[in-house]
Order: structure tokens, then C-alpha cells, then sequence
């Protein structure tokens, strides 16, 4: 041992010329690692040195033995940062974490020595209010809160302007334990933010039925796809020009053994918040791909089919490798099938994007940007994709005929798409009024009541088979062919 130790130390001062910057990089980690350590062990948060969830529900659990004692009450507040995704990705993480480092050290002053804040995780945090003479003094207690945040942080020498969603519980209205406590300000966290960022709510009594009806929901949700409650129903396509049909929009229904048809509107949220949609997305594809095949085979002229895809299954990793399993398996061209995404979802990795979508389009899948003009990016910064399609978005398409701004905002659209060899589909059209003014526009496509709504496959078929008897067939090249520059099929029609 000596001996190696000697040896050692006969080499150090070449080990260290070498190696210093690695051994003072090892040295700071370990460091990090030992004061983060000790923090967690002390009961304290790894960055911001504030309490913990652990240690909160202690604090918590004496206040409400004080608070009982003398006739007072605690408000427990759960408080999200918002825009802080935005933030980590735009300026990093390392920003990230000194907004919250700075964001703790303003609500320590702010909430006073009688009041405790702590970390619950990642972005969110909570305060526990003592010895309270009531709502009105929690609601006092929020509003100091929410003017702290009013002027902006500066964190890598640039000013951060961010609000807070908060809901809040109250001891003993609306519950005798901090896990409960928390519980019922996380619900109406979640009912501030489905009302507006930067918001917050006092927890009320039909939050919590809410709740119960959301997560009877979800778990029924779970069974739908094995209990074979999920249905897919096809809107037509319609060429403007020719009154053909093209393609079709999939849409999903689910079919409740006892609340009978429940809304997509309802379910899809759902379906996102729990990660579901990524699983219920991929039938949706696969059945999809799988009922063309069958019009295929049944001897029927097909359709392609336009499959929405939510931001979340947008990123997943396997996508690529799901969307061409799915067109694989039911041994059909990629030109078959059209995928719609929303701006959102695209531009919320630009770089990221642009590569999945290029790798999509070289396949020959068709494109389309969904509900465009509804958010926040514009044509100039959509050239950079391989599109095939933009959807005017069917809130444009309503006042079309009585609000002069919609009927410019869908002109400029059709034009601008156009110059960039996009073809442009027009949802919501329910009236011959809006089709014939869309027709002197130039739209290409339009899809909507006006024709039909979503329908069961047994009724689209009965739909194509009619107008298809009234007009010439389309051959299949002219399915399968797709405006994208980067398709390996030709850029002419479609």
C-alpha cells in the first residue's frame, strides 16, 4: 500500500499538469453532489434551499394544530411558473434555474416570516399560510403574490417577464390535512389555468366533482381501445373546382357503454394530458391505413386519409417508424395517407421539425398544417417545411360573408400559399354563399356541413360512391401525387 502511495505521489505533479481541469471539474461536481445531498437530507430543495414537500407537510400539520387552538385558519397556495418551458429552451436551462433562484428569494420576502414557502417540484412550489383570520386575508396574502411578479427578472442580462397560476385551499373549509389541503389547490390550480395564465382560484366544492367525473373519464378512457368503444369517422375533402372528392379527415369518436357518444372535445384533452393520445393516435393511423385498404380491396376507388397528429405525438421518438409500420402493414403507398399537424406543434422545435417532416414527405406522406391562422407562426417561417396543404381555420370561414377582416385574412392566405405552391383547404363551410365566394377566392378545397359531416366509414362510402357516379373517375396517380418539393412523386396536381 505504501509502496503505491509513493509511487503515486512520484507522478502527481505530471498526473496533475495533465489532468487539472478534469480533476477540478470532478472536484466541483462532487462538491454539488455533497451540498445537494445534504440539502435533500436536511429536508431542503437541491437549487433553491427551500423546504421540501416532506418538510412543508410538517410545517403544514403543526399550523393546523395551532390554528385550531386558537380559532385561526392556514390557506395552503400551489403556484406554477409560467412560460418557464419556453425560457429553458430558448435561453437554457441554466437561466431557467436562476428564475426560480430568484423567483424564491422575492416571495421569501414578500409572504413574511409567519408564512413558509417550498418547492414542491420542477416548476412548482407552495406556501402555507399561518394563523389566518380568514379568505380574505389569504386572498390579501395572493394579491402581495401576484404584484411581485410584476416587474420583470434579470437573468442573463436580459429582463424575464413571467407570471404565477395559483389556486388555493383553505384549513378547515375545505379540508384537516395538508395532503388533502394540497389536493384540493391543485384542483383549482388546474381550474386557474383552464381560465388564464397568471390567474388564481379559491378551491369550491364542484372542483372536486370535477375531478371525480374527470378521473372516472380517463380510466374508462383506458379501457376504450381493448373494449373496442373507439370509432373512426371519415369527413369528405371536396375540390372546389370539380366537386371531386380527394381525400377525408379522420376524426374519432368513442362510443361510452353508459354516457353514449362522448365528445371529442371532452376525451381528447384527456387523451393529452395523460400521454394516451400517443397510443390511441397510433390506432387511429393504424386503423386508418387499414380501412383504405379494404376500400382497396373491396374493389371501391380510394380516398386518402388525413390523420391528425397531436404536438405530443409529433415528438415521439418513433414516429417516423410507427407512421411507415402503419402504411407497411396495410401495404399501401405513403401517398395514401396526409398528416395534420398545428403550427404550434411544429414550431415549437423549428430545427427538430423541419428534419422529422423531411424524412415524413420523402416517404410521400402528404402534409398539411392544421387550423392555420390561428397561431403564432406565419407563411415566410412555414416555407422552410415540406408542406403539401394549409387549413384555413373554420373560425375564419364563418363570418366570411359578414366580416370584411375574415374575408381578408382568407384572401391573403389562399395567395400566399399559392406563391409557395401550397394548396389551400377551407374547414367549416356550411352555406353555398361561403363555397361560392371561397370558389372566387381560388381555394382549392373545402371540407365542412356543406357537403357532409363526419360520417362511419359504411356512410362515406355510400357518399364517394354517389358523387363519383355523377363524375369521372380519378386515377390513382392523381391520389398519389404531392405538392412537397422533397416527395419522391411529382410536384404537378394535387
Amino acid at each position: 500500500m505504501q509502496g503505491t502511495l509513493q509511487y503515486w505521489l512520484a507522478y502527481l505533479p505530471v498526473v496533475a499538469i495533465v489532468a487539472a481541469p478534469t480533476l477540478i471539474a470532478a472536484w466541483f461536481a462532487f462538491q454539488l453532489h455533497r451540498e445537494r445531498a445534504l440539502r435533500r437530507r436536511d429536508g431542503a430543495d437541491y437549487l433553491t434551499a427551500l423546504p421540501t414537500r416532506r418538510a412543508a407537510a410538517t410545517v403544514a400539520a403543526q399550523a393546523i394544530i395551532d390554528a385550531q387552538r386558537a380559532g385561526r385558519e392556514v390557506a395552503v397556495i400551489v403556484l406554477n411558473v409560467d412560460r418557464l418551458k419556453s425560457i429553458n429552451d430558448s435561453l437554457g436551462h441554466q437561466a431557467g434555474d436562476e428564475l426560480l433562484l430568484a423567483l424564491s428569494e422575492r416571495l421569501r420576502r414578500v409572504i413574511g416570516n409567519d408564512n413558509v414557502l417550498a418547492r414542491l417540484a420542477g416548476d412548482e412550489f407552495t406556501i402555507i399560510g399561518r394563523g389566518l383570520r380568514g379568505p380574505s386575508e389569504a386572498e390579501t396574502l395572493v394579491d402581495r403574490i401576484v404584484a411581485a411578479v410584476r416587474h420583470p427578472f434579470e437573468i442573463a442580462s436580459f429582463d424575464i417577464h413571467t407570471s404565477l397560476t395559483m389556486g388555493v385551499s383553505m384549513y378547515p373549509l375545505d379540508g384537516d390535512s395538508f395532503e388533502l389541503l394540497l389536493r384540493r389547490a391543485e384542483m383549482a390550480l388546474r381550474c386557474a389555468k383552464a381560465e388564464r395564465r397568471g390567474g388564481y382560484r379559491f378551491y369550491a366544492l364542484e372542483m372536486s366533482n370535477a375531478a371525480d367525473e374527470r378521473l372516472a373519464l380517463e380510466n374508462d378512457l383506458r379501457r376504450a381501445l381493448e373494449l373496442r368503444q373507439l370509432e373512426l369517422h371519415y369527413q369528405p375533402k371536396v375540390d372546389i373546382a370539380t366537386n371531386r372528392i380527394r381525400s377525408a379527415e379522420v376524426l374519432l369518436r368513442w362510443h361510452h357503454p353508459t354516457r353514449g357518444l362522448v365528445p371529442p372535445n371532452v376525451f381528447i384533452p384527456i387523451a393529452e394530458e395523460t400521454g394516451l393520445i400517443v397510443q390511441i393516435g397510433e390506432w387511429v393511423l393504424r386503423e386508418a391505413c387499414r380501412q383504405v385498404r379494404a376500400w382497396i380491396d373491396s374493389g371501391m376507388s380510394p380516398v386518402r386519409v388525413a390523420v391528425n397528429l397531436s404536438a405530443r405525438q409529433f415528438r415521439h421518438v418513433d414516429l417516423v417508424a410507427i407512421v411507415r409500420s402503419a402504411i407497411d402493414d396495410a401495404q399501401l403507398q405513403p401517398g395514401y395517407v396526409e398528416l395534420e399537424l398545428t403550427e404550434s406543434a411544429i414550431m415549437d422545435d423549428a430545427e427538430e421539425s423541419a428534419a422529422t417532416l423531411g424524412i415524413l414527405s420523402t416517404m410521400g406522406v402528404h402534409i398539411s398544417i392544421d387550423d392555420f391562422g390561428t397561431g403564432y407562426s406565419s407563411l415566410s417561417h412555414l416555407r422552410r417545411y415540406p408542406l403539401d396543404k394549409l387549413k384555413i381555420d373554420g373560425s375564419f370561414v364563418r363570418d366570411l360573408m359578414s366580416n370584411p377582416d375574415d374575408a381578408s385574412i382568407v384572401k391573403a392566405i389562399i395567395s400566399l400559399a399559392h406563391n409557395l405552391r401550397l394548396r389551400v383547404v377551407a374547414e367549416g363551410v356550411e352555406t353555398a354563399e361561403q363555397l361560392n365566394f371561397l370558389r372566387e377566392l381560388g381555394c382549392d378545397q373545402y371540407q365542412g356541413f356543406f357537403c357532409s359531416p363526419a360520417v362511419p366509414a359504411p356512410e362515406f362510402e355510400a357518399l364517394l360512391q354517389k358523387m363519383r357516379s355523377e363524375l369521372p373517375e380519378l386515377t390513382e396517380a392523381d391520389m398519389l401525387r404531392t405538392q412537397s418539393r422533397l416527395s419522391a412523386f411529382s410536384r404537378d396536381s394535387l
